[in-house]
This record gives C-alpha cells, structure tokens and sequence, in this order.
C-alpha cells in the first residue's frame, strides 16, 4: 500500500496529505513522474477517498489544460481502466467541450456503465449539434439501455434553442413511450420547448394536464408568454398562480416584468415592485435591474432612477439598463452620462453597454464622443464583436461620416445581415442612394438574403429619388422575396409611391392590406397632405379613429399639415385641442410649427403670432421659420421683422431664413434693407442652399442646379427655355421680378430662366415623348414665379408636370395647378 502514497509525484509530507500513523510520509518517488499543478498543493484527503488520490485531482481540474496535465498520472498507475476514471473523464471532456477526446476514452470501453451513456449524451446535447445528439441516444436505445429522464430534458433543450419543432415532437412521443409523461421535470422541458417554437398554446395544454405544478413549472410557462408577445396572459397567469397558493418568487418577477413593459402597464408595474419589496427580494441585482427596465419601458423615468439609485449592488446589467433606458426615452444626453458614470465608478463596460453607448453618441450626432467610444472598444478588444461593430456603423453613419463606416464595413470579417442592412441604410440616411442600391445587389450576390429591415432601408432611400420606376421595380422585388404581406414593407413602399406622385396606387396597396399599423395609417395620411387633398386626408384619419388603432404625435402632425395644406383652419384648430384634450398627447415643437404655419398660410397672422407667445415652451426654430414664411407669401414686414429677430438668436449654419428675410424686403421695395442682409449673410458666413432638382431618364437621375451650364445638353436646355418662354407669354403669362434688382429686366428674367426646375423642366420635354407626364424634384420650396410658369408650360405643351418640393407636391395640368395657388 505505500506504493499507493506516492501517486501524486512529490513526498506526502510535502503536499500536506493526511494519512495514517502506520504510514511513511516519505515513500520514494520516481523521478520521472509530471510536476503537480500547484494548485494542488497542500490539499487534504479524506480517508474514504484515501487509496485514489488522482480522484481528487480530477475533482478540483477547471480547464482542459489542467486535465491533460492530471491525464499521464491517471494511466501511468493504471486507473484508466477504472469504471470511476473512465465515468470521470468523459464527463470532464464533455464538460469542457471536447467530445472528440471524450469518445476516445468512451469507444474502447468493453463494459459500458449506462451511467456513462448518459454523460456521454448530455455532452453531446450541451456541446454538439442537434443531429450529434438525437443519433447517440438512438444509437443507446439500439444498445439496449433504457434512457433516463434527463436524457430527454437536455435533448428538448437543444431542440427548443434551434427552433426544431417537428424533432422535438418526436422527442416528446420517446418521453411518453418511457414513461415520464408524469414526471414534472420531463413536463418542463416540454413546456419550454413549446413555449420557445412559439407554440404557447400547445405548452399551456401540456401545463394544464400535470396534476401537480411546482415553482419552476409555473415559471417556465409564465415566461413562455411574456416571451412570446402575450403579456396579458402571462400577467394573468401570474395572478391565477397566486390563487392556487403558489407565491411568486424572484424569477417569477422577472420574467412578467418584460411583459408588463410590453404593455405599458405602469400601475401593474409598480403592483410588482411592491410585492418585491414586501416579500423581500429587494437585494435581487436582476429582479432591481429587470424593474429598472420596466419603467423606463413604461415611461416613467424617475422612478427608473430612483429605483436604481437604491440598489446596495450594481452590476453591469443594471448599468446598461440605465444607460439603455436613458436612450430609448429620447435622452441621449443622460445616457452617455450615465455611461461615463459607471467607467468613473470602475466598472468594466460589456459589448452590450457599449452597443448602447454608441447609440447615445448616434442620437447626439456627436462624432468627438462616437469616436471616443472607437477607441475604448478597441482597448477592450470588442471590435472582433460583429454586433457592436454593426453599432459602430450605424454611429458613423448617423454623425454623417459614411465613409469611415464604409470603411469599417469593408474590413469587417464575418459580415451578417445585420452589418449589411446598417451599411444600406448608412448610405441612404446620407443620400447616397446608388451606393445603397449597388450594395443591396452585392448582398444578394454574396447569398446574403434580405429581410424587412433591408427592404425599409432600401424603399426608403428610393423615396428620396421620387422616380415612379425605381419604386414599381422595388416593389416588384419585394413580392418575389415574398415580403409583400410585412405591415412595414408595404406602409413603406406606400410611403414611396405618394413620394413619387403615385397617390393612387398608395391607396390601392393600403386597401389590400390585411393588417395596418400605426404607421401604415400616418403614411397615407401624410401622402394626402402632401398632394394637397386634404379633405382625403380626414376622411382617412376619420376611419382610423373608427378602428382599433390609436392616433399617435406623427398622426396629429400629419392631420395638421393636411389641413395646412388646404387652408382648413378650423379643422386644424380642432385637431390640436384634440391632440391634447382626447388623446393626453402633450405636442411638440413640430405641431407647433405646423399650427403657425395653418395660421400663417391662411393669413391670419396676428392670430399665428399670438399663439407663438401663449406656447408653454419658448418657440424655435421650426415655429419662428414657419411665422416668417408666411409672412414672406402675405408681405407683411413688421411681424416678419419680429419672427427674423427671434429667429436670428439661433445659432444657424444655413442662410436661408436670411434670404427670405431679404425676399420679404424686396417684396416691399426696401433695398437698403435688403443689402444689410445680405451684408450680415457675409459677415457670419453664411449661405443660402443653392436650389437643386432632379428628373429621371431611362434609369438615370439628371441633376440640375440654379444657373448651371455643366449638363451635356446645356445649351439646348437653354435655347429650348427662350423659345418656351415666348410660347407661355403668348399665352398670358408675366414674369415675376420683383424679388430681384440691381440688375436690367431683360437679365432678371433669364435668371428666372435658370432656376433649377425650369432646366429639369426643359431637359424631360426634349428627351421624353408628347403626352409623358414630366416627374420633378426640388430640394426648396418652388419659386412664386416658376409655379405660376408651369401653369403655362402644362396649357401650352400639353403635358402634366408633377413637382415634388420641399414640402408638398404640385400636379400642373392644363393651365392649373393642385395647390389651387394655395400653397
């Protein structure tokens, strides 16, 4: 037996091993045998586990590398053929991953234990795929041992995590055929599959049928609603558990508060945080972070704070929900604060806060702090992390840096779709459509297949083009893919089809839809307004009412803008005090602006400027602007002069506010005026946006821009407007020179002449067929005397001329306009 006392390598006495009187400490050792970890030094070994000490060994080993250490030992004295070395090791290979090392001690065994079957198995299940596993148990059913109920449990866990419902049937049937129908382990299991393969109502009929329900099965199937999107059940059930007598625990708590955010249901959520409290659970990280969660969902921020603030322990789960929370509440601002708070306090960012941290800095556009969490993601070596390297797309994306994004993504290993649809919508959030389109084509070249986001982002950058035939060619993508059934597919191709003119055809796909969403019914709305049927527009919003859907702030802002639009003052006034008074839906500076501009169009500007002063909140830029439109269209100098002066105390980077200020003054002949503008325009360095349209040609966009002789047919476009111009005044048209001076007539009217639109104008009537409808883009709103202009050119050329600007859209026909010259 004292042969047995060196088996560790080294002198018992200096390991500290305890052993019998009658023993030597000092039993020789081989010189040869491998050195002991020293973590294995000092250990003591009690006497019933006394004659295998490598056991003990194989008990303390916590990574491969230390088991391939301890492995030599095992088989230089001659345990390796012990059914309790051989059980040991499988289950420690299989533990850590190595099911190939694993099978290689499992294979040569001539006599196999089931118990070591059975860790074979779980080996597989925990570290295989699917098919590894359902083969071993096959395979032990045809070697004739009996499978035990976790057999099962870990192979309906697999099969739940790869969403394999019709083999988890078939493992279902195999736990009936042994018998453990009844055994509430097995039950949970299935329960969890069910509730995973979004089959809740089959996991609640497997629920209801066990006689006896613990804590954990109650759990499973609680969390299987909320997790699929069915938090009134899952709330109930909760409640309905209480009456049985069963108390919620923790992990009850926390699986129905995601519910409960779902829902928005703040008086339930605080109902549960008071339970919490009461029953103890305040010290539970996750149940404290999991409620954090919950009021920032249900908007009540405050107490998402304070409810933070008094936790004895944070970790960072509990930061990202803060951070998160900040985020998705619309302040951006407190999140990266938040963020810096907890590197101050030391704790080390996950990918998750990270992923948050950046989405703070792309809501802020703030590129300085994007760039500073660059670097620090780095430092943390998370920029192998393809998600938060997708976050960092869309940060440099949204802070107008396309091209570092461009370049992130070109050097992105194991790009996913993911990283691909924030790259799309990267380049169409900046404008760069065709670069959105080409590489929308390179994905699907690359067998890289779109979803709905893909397709949002890239209907979406086409809205912008406003060409009939990209959006009929989208659309037509959309339905090969299959995708023409997605609530948020259809409503944006809805949206890109108004966009270019095709109003009709909008409301023909809104028509079919079998489900709408709140956006679906704004898209179409707005779409109205736009065109300037605005009593279309209400009639629609009238029925939306009527349905299940509740009008949100974007609804109400496009409802004003209709009315807006077709000068229905009272109507707009009544939806406003609607907004507030029959929905609680606090507005915001854009229906204020809008609500100045209802006024202001129509010309009751004394009223428009009073509601400016009685607002709760000091008015900006979007309120001011709108006052000194309307106060250019109606001339009116004095309140403009007092809209301009408020205005001016922003800090604005574009000098178009200051030319319609100097347009105003022109209106009315004040010329010095005019010249001390455009004087402060120079000062401040400032600019105007030079006018730009597009038309489209055979697949092409043509881009002009006010006064430019760079297009191919320039002198043609130029030529052909001389001649056009003689046409329409033929016809009764005059041309408007009253905003421009210091120049002769005869100038004035060739600068009219070379506003964008009319080039674009002249470009599609040389290049298109007689009786083409003429499709225009104006990045500004169109000039008083170019609308007036095509009026004209659509009598004498007989086309229709649909001009899509800045903020609405004008169909020219026969002499007349949409807009009724209400616009």
């Amino acid at each position: 037996m004292s042969s047995n006392l060196s088996l560790l390598g080294t002198p018992l006495a200096a390991t500290n091993i305890a052993a019998p009187a009658t023993q030597s400490k000092t039993s020789p050792v081989s010189s040869s045998s491998p050195p002991i970890h020293p973590q294995y030094q000092r250990i003591y070994i009690p006497s019933h586990v006394y004659r295998h000490p490598s056991a003990v060994l194989l008990e303390l080993c916590t990574s491969i590398k230390e088991l391939h250490q301890i492995l030599p030992l095992i088989v230089k004295n001659g345990f390796y053929d012990e059914h309790l070395f051989q059980t040991k090791l499988v289950s420690l290979f299989c533990k850590y991953g190595s099911m190939s090392e694993a099978a290689c001690v499992f294979e040569p065994i001539e006599e196999k234990l089931d118990v070591i079957y059975h860790t074979m198995l779980k080996g597989y299940a925990k570290n295989s795929t699917l098919d590894d596993a359902l083969s071993f148990i096959i395979r032990m059913m045809y070697e004739d041992v009996r499978p035990v109920v976790y057999d099962f449990t870990y192979l309906l866990q697999l099969c739940g995590e790869n969403l394999d419902l019709k083999r988890g049937k078939q493992v279902h049937g195999q736990l009936i055929t042994n018998g453990f129908d009844s055994n509430m382990f097995a039950m949970t299991a299935v329960v969890n599959l069910y509730a995973k393969c979004r089959q809740v109502d089959e996991a609640y009929k497997m629920f209801e049928r066990m006689p006896q329900k613990d804590l954990v099965f109650w759990n499973t199937v609680v969390a299987g609603y909320a997790q699929n999107g069915l938090a009134k059940k899952a709330i109930k059930l909760v409640s309905k558990m209480q009456d049985t007598g069963q108390k919620p625990d923790s992990i009850t708590l926390v699986s129905v508060l995601p519910a409960v955010a779902d829902i928005k249901s703040l008086r339930i959520g605080k109902s549960i945080h008071g339970y919490a409290l009461r029953a103890g659970f305040e010290s539970e990280v996750n149940l404290s972070s999991a409620l954090v969660d919950m009021y920032f969902k249900c908007g009540s921020v405050e107490s998402a704070r304070l409810t933070f603030e008094g936790m004895n322990s944070k970790t960072v789960v509990s930061w990202n929900s803060m951070i998160d929370g900040y985020a998705q509440n619309g302040d951006a601002e407190e999140a990266f604060a938040t963020f810096l708070k907890m590197l101050d306090e030391g704790v080390e960012p996950s990918n998750v806060t990270i992923m948050g941290a950046l989405h703070a800095c792309a809501d802020l556009g703030d590129l300085e702090r994007g760039k500073f969490v660059h670097k620090l993601l780095e430092q943390l070596r998370l920029d192998s992390n393809v998600s938060v390297m997708n976050s960092l797309i869309s940060m440099y994306s949204k802070c107008k840096r396309v091209d570092i994004a461009a370049a992130i993504f070109d050097n992105l290993p194991g790009r996913t779709q993911v990283t691909w649809n924030a790259m799309i919508l990267g380049y169409a959030q900046n404008g760069y459509i065709a670069e959105a389109l080409n590489l929308f084509c390179k994905m699907q070249s690359h067998n890289i297949e779109p979803d709905s986001f893909t397709m949002v982002s890239v209907i979406t950058a086409l809205a912008d083009l406003s060409v009939i035939r990209q959006a009929k060619w989208i659309h037509g993508v959309v339905v090969r893919t299959g995708m023409d059934k997605n609530v948020f597919v259809v409503t944006a191709l809805i949206d890109t089809y108004a966009k270019c003119g095709a109003i009709d055809t909008a409301r023909k796909l809104f028509d079919m839809m079998e489900e709408r969403h709140v956006i679906t019914w704004n898209a179409m709305i707005d779409g109205y307004g736009t065109h300037g049927l605005g009593r279309e527009a209400l009639d629609l919003f009238d029925k939306m009412q009527q349905s299940s859907i509740k009008p949100n702030e974007t609804t109400f802002l496009s409802v004003i803008a209709a009315c807006s639009h077709s000068g229905f003052v009272e109507e707009g006034l009544h939806y406003f005090e609607s907004m507030k008074d029959d929905y609680g839906l606090e507005p915001s500076m854009d229906h204020y602006g809008a609500m100045v501009d209802l006024l202001g169009r129509a010309g009751e500007l004394d009223h428009a400027w009073r509601f400016i002063q009685s607002m709760p909140i000091k008015p900006g830029i979007t309120v001011l602007g709108a006052m000194l439109g309307a106060c250019k269209i109606h001339k009116n100098v004095k309140l403009g002069e007092k809209a301009a002066e408020k205005l001016f105390d922003f800090d604005l980077n574009d000098g178009g506010y200051h030319v319609l200020l100097a347009n105003l003054y022109a209106s009315a002949s004040m010329w010095y005026k005019v010249a001390k503008v455009r004087t402060a325009m120079e000062t401040k360095g400032l600019q105007k946006t030079p006018g730009c349209s597009l038309v489209e040609l055979r697949n092409e966009v043509h881009t002009f821009y006010s006064g430019s002789t760079n297009h191919p047919q320039s002198k043609r476009i130029y030529a052909f407007l001389e001649t056009l111009g003689d046409q329409i005044k033929a016809a009764g048209y005059v041309p408007d020179t009253n905003s421009i001076h210091d120049v002769e007539d005869g100038i004035k009217e060739q600068l009219l002449n070379s506003h964008s639109e009319r080039l674009a104008i002249a470009f599609g009537l040389l290049n298109t067929k007689p009786g083409t409808t003429i499709h225009i883009r104006k990045n500004l709103r169109v000039c008083g005397d170019c609308h007036n202009a095509f009026k004209f050119i659509s009598l004498v050329t007989g086309r229709e001329i649909i001009v899509r600007d800045m903020r609405r859209f004008h169909h020219f026909k026969d002499g007349s306009c949409s807009c009724r010259d209400y616009w």
